[in-house]
Parts: C-alpha cells; structure tokens; sequence
C-alpha cells in the first residue's frame, strides 16, 4: 500500500482512506454483514486512515467500526493498524434532521467520551469538528481537543469544512494535522483560497466526496437514490435537469477511462490522488466490489495529457447545482 503524510506533524497514511459514512443509512440501506466485510477487507489490503462521525446513524457507524475492529485479526491488532479519523458536533433530531453544530468545549469532551466507549478504544487518532460553530470561536474548540490530547485521549487535531481564516486561527492555537473538506471533479472551490493557505501551513487533506457521492463513479443513473432518507433525495446536483447535465460530464470522462484501460471511478479517485502528495482521498465503499474497485485507481498513473484531456472534459465549475442543498450550504465555512 502506498503511503502519504498528513501534514507536516500528522501520522503517514494509507494513499486511499475508507469513509465509512454510507454504511449507516445516508445512502439509503447498508448490509451490515457486508459493511463489516469491506472494513475488515479494506485493513486486510492495507488501508489505515478510516473516516466516520460521532452523527453517522447517531452512533451506528462508530459502533460498527468498533465492532469490526474486535473482531480475531489474522495478524496483529486491526486498532493498532487503523488509523481513526472522528467528527463531532453536528447535532440531529430523533427524526434525523439537523439541527445545528455544537462546538463549546464541554460539548467536545463530551463527545469524545462517548465516541471512545463506543468505538471501544482508548484514543482516537484524529478528532475533528464536523463544522464550525458560529457561536463559538475555533480557538476555544480546538482549545479543549488540545487538552485531550495532552490527556492522551487524542492524537492529532483536524478540521473540516472551514475556511482559510478559521484555519488560520485553528492552527495557531495547536498544530493541525488535515483538513477534511470535499473535493472532486465536480467541487474545487477549495482550489483558489483554502488549498494555498493549508500548504503554506503544512497541513494536509482528506477529500471526502471524490466520487461526488456516487454521481461521477460510472455506475449511477438518475432514477437511483430517491428514497427518504438518502443525502441524494434532496442533494441539487441529483434532481431534475441538474442531473442530466452532470451525467453528460460523466459520459465525457468515461471516454477517457475508457481509452485507459480502467473505469470511470479509477480515472475520478486518480485524479484527486494526483492534485498533490498532500492530499489523501476518501472512498465511501460499502460493497467489497466497490473497495476493489478504488484500490484500482492506485495503479492509475495520470499523464500531464491525461490530465488536460479530463480538464477538457469536465472544466472548473462545470457542475449543476451546488453540492449541498441552500441551507447546509450556509453552514460552509469553506463556502464564504
């Protein structure tokens, strides 16, 4: 397995992290016997970083994740070998709306007490906030992640979808090791002002959403997803004419992929791998099949031509629609 380093203080990674989100409902239904398979097949090919959230079926996910990481490993320890990567602070109703981000010091500690007893470990690796809390400043919450990790209950500091003055201000209170913030094809807004300043800092990045939530990965069609309850139901590029002109993206990129010799979610996921050492991208796989799949876009070496024949074929800005609906989008800091 390939290795990268997040940031110049972060732990080094696997080149390909899991995001374990999809295995808990956003995406509609998850086979729970699957989802545990494609952890314990993503460590067994030598994938560390796994990504979830304190939020993710309220609970559900971490405990899946703990619940993978008990089981017999065949050699050594699967906590020792995983690299975990938790947010906190988004808060949700019984119904699973959202209701808010809670970023108050005590709220942290309070978080990562539960995250801890549900995981089932005594540390995690890389604790982060889900959002920023426009109530209270990045300092005071990353002030109190600061004192877990002098308490050793955690590793490493990350962000997640912030922009460059939160980051700024994160950073000079204790050193931050990535930013997680979704970047894809479809969605480089990051490009222009937060990638500058997290290089200039020396902090890496974790890009969730490379396949733009199954959109760009070749296998979606536009009658997939509707059910309540999945993020694509309500998501402006999966609705109406937004969809059809992101799926005329799609096609342009398979073309490419096609002339490779590798599929369209290899050529997607090698692409944001190539925008720099610095950047580790986040594969939401809930299906063995689909791990596969992005293990494969390791091998995928892209040329400078390979590289303006897929700018050519899906520019900057080129999407429909914005990548969250208008009122999560107003909660981006990485967006103003």
């Amino acid at each position: 397995m390939q290795q990268r380093k997040l940031g110049n203080t972060g732990p080094t990674v696997s080149a390909l992290g899991l995001g374990a989100m999809g295995m808990s409902g956003m995406y509609g239904p998850s086979d729970r016997a699957e989802s545990l398979a494609t952890i314990d097949a993503a460590l067994e090919a030598g994938i560390t970083l796994i990504d979830t959230g304190d939020f993710y079926g309220m609970g559900h996910n971490e405990m899946l994740i703990g619940e993978a990481l008990k089981a017999q490993p065949l050699k050594g320890s699967k906590r020792d070998q995983a690299i975990l990567s938790v947010k906190f602070g988004a808060q949700r109703d019984p119904a699973g709306g959202w209701i808010g981000f809670d970023g108050r010091p005590a709220a942290v500690k309070t978080s990562l007490a539960y995250t801890l007893q549900r995981l089932g470990v005594d540390h995690i690796d890389i604790y982060r906030p889900a959002r920023l809390d426009p109530f209270v400043p990045i300092e005071d919450t990353v002030g109190a992640i600061a004192e877990m990790v002098q308490a050793g209950y955690v590793r490493h500091i990350g962000l997640s979808e912030v922009g460059a003055a939160t980051i700024r201000k994160a950073h000079a209170v204790h050193p931050i090791v990535d930013l997680q913030i979704e970047y894809s094809l479809i969605s480089r807004s990051l490009e222009d002002r937060i990638l500058p300043v997290l290089r200039e800092l020396g902090i890496g990045m974790t890009a969730y959403g490379v396949l733009s939530r199954g959109l760009i990965s070749g296998h979606w069609n536009r009658d997939q997803g509707q059910a309540p309850g999945d993020f694509r139901s309500h998501s402006p590029r999966f609705q109406g004419d937004n969809v059809d002109r992101n799926l005329a993206l799609v096609e342009a990129l398979r073309t490419i992929a096609a002339a490779k010799g590798v599929s369209v979610a290899q050529i997607a996921i090698a692409w944001v791998a190539a925008q720099g050492d610095d950047i580790v991208p986040l594969v939401g796989a809930r299906t063995r099949a689909r791990l596969a799949e992005s293990l494969g876009s390791l091998d995928v070496i892209l040329s400078a031509d390979d590289l303006a024949a897929i700018e050519h074929a899906v520019p900057k800005d080129a999407a429909a629609g914005t990548r969250y609906a208008e009122a999560q989008m107003a909660h981006l800091d990485s967006e103003h």
